[in-house]
């Protein structure tokens, strides 16, 4: 299939497709992009550039990430053409338990630490760049350095994240000291400094400096001072003094991994998504589905479309619930998912003209059956969600994401988060200038499910970068912030480009719907049965069209941030010219050169 040529008129960009022969840049903040851009003029590849943009993006926009949290990262190295995923996720202490949840917090998480798993960040940074760049951690982190030293803008995004996060900044010293240093909230225009963090940074790269030996021996130094030395000892006092469960071995002997991708080729584009470790599956078997469907014959969100590519995203958020987990703790079927049988079984259960109004059940693609006659909903022994079934989960605004390609074909993607701003989320250790990594809250309590906490074992994360080759040469990089939204978000940019022939920046921007008929990654895992909610720019006629159908239906306001923020890099034009776009959604911006 190539991409058809005729875009709706409707639907225009508001900023341009930023085109490039040289490389490009996109990131969640034009500081950031332009740190990265500086990485490619200076001789950078797209590894260099994108660690170096990632780590600013962990400093501009603390309000959504940390340079303690996840950051996990898909490669492409053109000289190999091979395609790398780094995880970026932290993992539970050994001390942690299901236990304790139940008989200390009454089968919840609750405020404070106990929740938090190893940051991640650091490490995944430091791996990408040694094994895969070509410049030291002193030369990718000098901005993101410089930036929280001398400070920065506070953005209007991030102003409004300190004032919706308030209540949580203000139980903590730590996160007062930086946000309130004199007891008034900063807000957009003020100057965000953030000296802590500076320090803990530049303890790394001095470390490094400090390392006699060549690049990659140096940069593991740096590295190793955040893990084996006085930051972790940091993080430990505080775990200790707060009811954590962190040690110092736990610190020493973390390290993230290469990990294997899931891979589906829709229409001859081979798209590659990040493992069961985190919800990156879902795209993968949505589009295994939805290579079934003549998507093709459908206008852009028609009913018919919204409701085909609706439906086969529940059947894949489906799936996550029953099968996704650490593969390490849990035997995963991933091959199977994304198998055409199985795909074809599934496409089979979407009615044309009537929606399951609540979450379907899993299959099984070990015996081929399309649906699995042992399950119910809830799941037996699911204590957590029968309690907060019908409770909405809070707005999780954390995450960014950030992508750079340069004039060799190289492609870097990565979907940094964790914050201190947001409902239960850790606060800023004083000292160190980050918190401890949050992400354990998309844990399980339930002993049954396959992302039920347990000692050493990592969350199911949200974040999920992807990429996609078509005819084994690179064709696009794609992640977006958004919590459950972010697969939903990837897949129907991913669709406007191939199906629907847009223009990258036409693509990123056009309105969007999301699914919320399936449990929630975050603690308390609120489950909306049959809700849709799509963008306001869509016509009214179409969502009563779907009402009719059994979908609960929801108007977003148009253009916004819960319906994800996309960056997409790559789409080559045949003069070897690259392209890149930057959702208009958030702060987001695409650069080249």
């Amino acid at each position: 299939m190539e991409p058809q040529q005729q875009v709706p008129m409707s639907l225009e960009g508001t900023r341009p497709t930023v085109r490039s022969t040289h490389g490009v840049v996109a990131s969640g903040h034009l500081f950031a992009s332009l740190a990265g851009l500086d990485i490619l003029r200076r001789g950078g590849n797209a590894i260099d550039a994108g660690v170096a943009a990632g780590i600013c993006v962990n400093v501009l926009h603390h309000d959504m990430t940390s340079f303690s949290g996840v950051a996990p990262i898909m490669i492409y190295l053109a000289k190999e053409q091979k395609i790398v995923s780094i995880s970026g996720l932290g993992r539970w202490p050994r001390a942690s338990s299901l236990e304790y949840f139940w008989e200390e917090q009454d089968g919840q998480f609750n405020d404070g630490i106990a929740h938090c798993v190893i940051p991640a960040a650091p490490d995944a940074w430091a791996m990408a760049l040694a094994r895969y760049g070509t410049m030291t951690l002193a030369e990718v982190m000098d901005a993101a350095i410089g930036y929280a030293r001398d400070g920065f803008p506070v953005h209007d995004f991030m102003a409004s994240s300190f004032k919706s996060g308030w209540e949580a900044i203000q139980k903590w010293p730590g996160s007062m000291s930086v946000v309130a240093p004199e007891g008034k909230l900063v807000g957009a225009g003020d100057t965000l400094v953030q000296s802590d963090l500076a320090h803990t940074l530049q303890f790394m790269v001095d470390a490094e400096r400090a390392h006699d030996g060549d690049r990659e021996s140096g940069i593991q130094a740096g590295r190793d001072a955040f893990y084996k030395g006085a930051i972790a000892e940091k993080f430990v006092r505080f775990s200790e003094e707060n009811g954590g469960f962190f040690s110092m071995e736990d610190f020493n002997d973390f390290s993230v991994q290469e990990e294997p991708t899931v891979v589906v080729d829709y229409a001859g584009y081979e798209v590659h998504s990040s493992g069961p470790w985190c919800q990156g599956p879902v795209l993968a078997q949505a589009l295994s589905i939805l290579k079934n469907i003549d998507l093709k014959s459908m206008r852009h969100n028609s009913p018919q479309y919204i409701h085909a590519v609706a439906e086969a995203l529940n059947l894949a958020f489906a799936d996550r619930e029953f099968y996704y987990g650490d593969p390490e703790f849990v035997d995963v079927p991933m091959d199977a998912l994304v198998s055409d049988e199985y795909g074809q079984l599934r496409a089979s259960l979407i009615r044309s003209e009537k929606a399951w109004g609540e979450l379907p059940p899993p299959g099984d693609p070990t015996t081929l059956q399309a649906t699995r006659s042992d399950y119910q909903w809830p799941p037996a022994g699911d204590w957590l969600t029968v309690r907060k079934a019908m409770k909405e989960s809070p707005l999780e605004p954390d995450t960014s994401h950030v992508s750079a390609i340069d004039r060799d074909g190289n492609m870097f993607a990565a979907t940094p988060s964790d914050t201190f701003t947001t409902h239960l989320s850790p606060p800023l250790v004083p000292g160190v200038g980050l918190p401890l990594s949050g992400r354990g809250r998309q844990s399980r309590l339930d002993p049954k499910h396959p992302a039920c906490i347990a000692p050493w074992k990592r969350p199911r994360l949200t974040p999920s970068p992807a990429l996609i080759l078509k005819d084994g040469k690179p064709f696009m990089t794609l992640g977006t912030p958004g919590g459950d939204i972010q697969p939903q978000a990837m897949l129907q940019v991913f669709l406007n480009v191939v199906v629907f022939g847009m223009a990258p920046q036409v693509a990123v921007e056009a309105p969007r719907f999301g699914s919320y008929s399936h449990p929630n990654s975050f603690y308390p895992h609120g489950y909306k049965p049959g809700m849709l909610r799509v963008e306001s720019r869509v016509d009214d006629s179409v969502l009563d069209q779907l009402r009719s159908w059994g979908h609960t239906v929801e108007a977003w306001p148009a253009r916004t941030g819960r319906a994800g923020a996309v960056l997409i890099s790559g789409i080559p034009l045949p003069n070897g010219t690259w392209q890149s776009a930057a959702d208009n959604r958030r702060e987001s911006i695409a650069l080249g050169w």
